[in-house]
């Protein structure tokens, strides 16, 4: 414990260092991470970093999984559903059967059901990598919507696939019938425990007489349960704590107060930036592992190289069949939701870029490295060692071709020129705003003439938003008028939720200005 400790603090430190110098070198931070576990790797004398199989779901998937549910927009997701859908189910599924049928063929004792479980754990791209790319080039709205659900949606079905491969390889056989009934279990019932206990979440948070810590304490213990709960009853536990999170996600304005949501943000963002980064730094550290425990079966390094070349390829190669497949069937079938296609060459090029998106990551490497080490009769995992070294390799390399070259590629391609121009966010936020004042200013006015006519404070404060100009002296605040203010802000949450409700809107626009009003609020209870 001793040995380890100072290690996994090392390990934290260097992922912070690492993630300002990728900010400095304007890269992606999983790529310096992927990079820099592989160099540290060598150095002797560290320790061995082993995690349980079992375990390695339950550690890192659950928060993951809950943190991305609540930063997407669900509003946008219910927009492009059908693209969405169609990547996060169809193409997974595509990818791993292609896996499937090329490994069989090429690799030497690879049956299709350890083709499957192989595709399952490579076919997922990675959210964290897509998401720390594209920050340094400017995509729209739309296209990073669709890459934001996708990333939610395939982990479910990738490990759904990866479930179901892992049991035809432990017990040799594989029933239809039983495998559908099991799936149709594990994607209803994991959507409605996750709902349910959601919901119970929800009233606890409101009927609770809780703070900003005891707040934050239960949302980070929350995804596990949803998570723990959903597996205990043979369900998808990782779509529990996706539909969990959207819901809780929509809910986060009527049972958490300003406070909860202002320092939630803050340590959820640091939590999962540390999980992300060990898990990727774990990725470099295991090679050396892995490639020992090829040498011990006897496969050659350059043969293991070549065959994750070949899988990368194959990853590639389906995902941008599929997004070209997705183009022409839309074209066909729906030709008024194709985002942002007002040219024949926008229409050629977003498939490509779509295609071009699919670095793999955290979730793969996570379900690589919970295949268990023996089956139920105690003998080795067949093509255990080369499953974790394909994983790595397509890791890799998708991380350092595609990723290094991805803003390149919007930036020279000019793919999305002219459509800021039509679509300025800056626009409509400024026009949230002046609308949000005169709703304001409206509420307030109503209030003077109402309740508060002739009252000294209030008159000043609805000179304050007649004016929106700040008072050098807080003195005028009494508590009758921090009361009104709070009734003001809340009044403007309400308005902005309604508004939310308008599908031209970004909805990032909504919570930005939302934090903004929290912002206000926490300020007013210090005076």
């Amino acid at each position: 414990m001793h040995t380890l400790l100072p290690f996994l603090l090392a390990m934290i430190a260097t992922v912070v260092l690492l993630e300002m110098w990728a900010s400095k070198l304007r890269i992606a931070y999983p790529i310096l991470l992927v990079v820099a576990g592989l160099l540290i790797s060598f150095i002797p004398g560290l320790p061995v970093v082993k995690i349980n199989p079992d375990l390695i779901f339950f550690i890192f998937l659950p928060p993951l999984l809950f943190e991305a549910a609540w930063s997407v927009s669900f509003k946008e997701m219910k927009k492009w559903w059908r693209i969405i859908s169609s990547f996060a189910f169809l193409v997974v599924f595509f990818t791993a059967l292609t896996v499937a049928i090329v490994v069989n063929h090429f690799i030497p004792g690879f049956t299709l059901a350890l083709g499957f479980l192989l595709g399952g754990i490579v076919s997922p791209p990675d959210a964290v990598s897509t998401g720390a790319i594209t920050r340094f080039v400017r995509i729209p709205k739309s296209t990073s919507a669709i890459l934001e659900g996708e990333s939610l949606l395939n982990d479910a079905s990738s490990l759904i696939i990866f479930r179901f491969a892992l049991i035809a390889v432990s017990t040799g056989h594989f029933i239809w019938q039983q495998a559908a009934l099991s799936f149709l279990w594990m994607i209803i019932g994991g959507v409605a425990i996750g709902l349910a206990l959601a919901w119970i979440f929800v009233k606890a948070h409101k009927w609770l007489p809780t703070d900003a810590p005891s707040d934050i304490a239960f949302t980070l213990i929350e995804p596990y349960c949803m998570y723990w709960v959903a597996e205990q009853l043979h369900s998808s536990g990782v779509l529990a704590v996706v539909a969990g999170g959207l819901f809780m996600s929509s809910k986060r304005l009527f049972f958490l107060n300003s406070t909860s949501r202002i320092k939630g943000y803050s340590v959820w963002e640091s939590f999962v930036f540390i999980l992300n980064g060990i898990v990727f730094l774990i990725i470099g550290l295991e090679l050396p592992e892995i490639v020992e425990g090829l040498r011990a079966h006897g496969t050659p390094l350059h043969t293991a190289i070549g065959y994750g070349v070949l899988v990368t390829f194959i990853l590639i190669l389906a995902r941008m069949i599929s997004a070209y497949t997705a183009l022409v069937a839309t074209i066909i079938f729906r030709p008024s939701v194709i985002p942002h296609a007002s040219s024949r060459r926008r229409r050629l090029l977003m498939p490509l870029l779509l295609g071009w998106t699919g670095m793999r990551g955290v979730v793969s490497l996570a379900a690589a490295l919970a295949i268990p080490v023996t089956l139920d009769n105690g003998t080795a995992f067949p093509e255990r060692n080369l499953i974790l070294f394909i994983t790595f390799i397509a890791i890799l390399l998708t991380l350092l071709v595609q990723g290094l070259t991805l803003p390149t590629f919007i930036k020279r391609s000019r793919l999305f020129d002219g459509i800021f121009a039509e679509d300025d966010s800056e626009v409509v936020s400024q026009r949230i705003k002046k609308e949000l004042r005169h709703h304001s200013y409206e509420f307030l006015k109503n209030k003077h003439e109402n309740e508060w006519k002739g009252h000294d404070g209030m008159q000043q404060l609805l000179h304050h938003w007649e004016e929106k100009t700040k008072a050098s002296d807080d003195s005028w605040m009494d508590e009758n008028i921090k009361t009104i203010f709070l009734e003001m802000l809340e009044s403007q949450r309400q308005y902005l939720s309604k508004l939310n409700k308008d599908v031209t809107i970004d909805e990032e626009i909504i919570r930005t200005q939302l934090y903004q009003i929290d912002l206000e609020e926490e300020r007013l209870r210090m005076i």
